[in-house]
């Protein structure tokens, strides 16, 4: 290859002098020009949005994708230009094993049915939670990725040439101020006139020939200086034109931080729906979990018109309401048929949401049967005196 000696010598020279600059005013050895307080400022912001810009990214990335080992995988497929393959979600999973072992234990059994329709819900929830990571990743992670690897970088690169520029100009200084000194001294010596009686009056020649010397020095260190400080400048006011930047990268992260919230109260009201679908074809109403007949809390509603439509209204509780059919169904006056009652052992215990339910223990026997146009997921129980209906979920049915 042909190599420009002078050249890679010059950059030599020129990063050797840097150096030493560098390691002067590290020791407190040489002086240092000094930034001004409103240019320390915006690279103080810089730093600072860089380094929280970093830790958001990288927390919203755990977010989204919990598992360390698939984010190391989809940052490769990025760095490799290739299509990161799909992925299936927890939710999804999860609803692919309930379907799976419903289809093994028996679809029509109480386990079973169950079983699938809440494997539906969760296959709901996954895709819900896929569409949430696939606008989150576009409006708020690429957005701030390109800022570090695309604007960021920009920035950087500029202030290690201004950082460049400054220790060349700390050069000249330092080397500028040396001449003067030196040039003063050849002057001083040069002022005493000779003895011509000396049989060697070389040194008052000597002498005025280096305060010419120094003149020259002193006038070439003068010019560098002013290149150097013209440099300087030229590349201080780039550096601070994109430091200023920074005011519009905070106001292009606000707009995708909004929607980045938009979409997550998208996802969640998503959820939310679906999770009511589901306690709705349990048989299970808001405020009637099992051990505690608080109600739900009420979810919080959007009031962005970008979510109108992913927000669903509002139901009221229906906790103490009958299932249909049996709205207007006074058990107290319902007789038992005289066939098709059965013993049922109880699996869990249940706690009656109002006075229409029976409240179950664990392990107990009670006697159960069916009514005309009555929700199949539940069933009127019997024990004792007491009577009611319970969840077919929450019993074995013996022969």
């Amino acid at each position: 290859m042909d190599f420009n000696m002078k050249k890679l010598a010059s950059d030599a020279g020129i990063f050797f002098t840097r150096a030493v600059q560098f390691t002067e005013e590290k020791f407190g050895q040489a002086e240092k020009t000094e930034l001004d307080a409103s240019f320390e400022n915006l690279l103080a912001r810089a730093d600072s949005t860089k380094n929280w810009t970093e830790k958001i990214l990288r927390q919203t990335e755990v977010l989204l994708q919990p598992n360390p080992s698939a984010r190391v995988e989809e940052f490769l497929y990025e760095k490799l230009d290739r299509k990161v393959p799909s992925r299936v979600t927890n939710g999804e999973l999860l609803a692919q094993y309930m379907a799976e072992a419903a289809s093994e234990l028996g679809p029509t059994t109480p386990y079973g049915k169950t079983l699938i329709k809440v494997s539906e819900a969760e296959k709901r929830l996954g895709a819900a939670e896929r569409d949430f990571i696939h606008t989150a990743s576009i409006n708020f992670l690429t957005p701030l990725r390109n800022f570090l690897e695309g604007d960021w970088k920009t920035i950087s690169k500029e202030r290690r040439l201004l950082q460049n520029r400054r220790l060349d100009l700390d050069v000249c200084k330092a080397r500028l101020k040396k001449a003067k000194a030196a040039e003063a001294k050849a002057a001083c010596e040069g002022d005493t006139v000779p003895d011509f009686q000396e049989t060697r009056p070389r040194n008052y020649i000597l002498s005025a020939s280096a305060s010419a010397l120094w003149n020259d020095e002193v006038d070439k260190s003068e010019q560098e200086l002013r290149v150097a400080q013209t440099e300087f400048d030229r590349q201080a006011e780039v550096t601070r034109l994109l430091l200023e930047g920074i005011s519009s990268t905070h106001v292009n992260h606000l707009r995708c931080l909004h929607e980045f919230v938009e979409s997550q109260t998208t996802y969640y009201a998503q959820c939310y729906r679906h999770m009511l679908d589901l306690q709705k074809q349990l048989g299970r109403f808001p405020g009637t979990f099992v051990g505690t007949t608080e109600p739900a809390s009420p979810p919080l509603s959007s009031t962005s018109p970008t979510t109108t439509a992913a927000t669903m209204p509002m139901e009221p509780s229906v906790a103490g309401q009958a299932p249909p059919g049996e709205a207007a169904l006074c058990l107290e006056e319902v007789a038992p048929p005289a066939s098709g009652t059965r013993k049922a052992r109880v699996l869990y215990d249940y706690e009656a949401a109002d006075s229409s339910e029976l409240a179950l223990l664990a392990d107990e026997l009670i006697t159960v049967y069916s009514l005309p146009g009555m929700d199949p997921d539940w069933l009127i129980g019997e024990r004792g005196n007491k009577k009611g209906k319970v969840p077919v979920t929450y019993l074995e049915l013996l022969s």
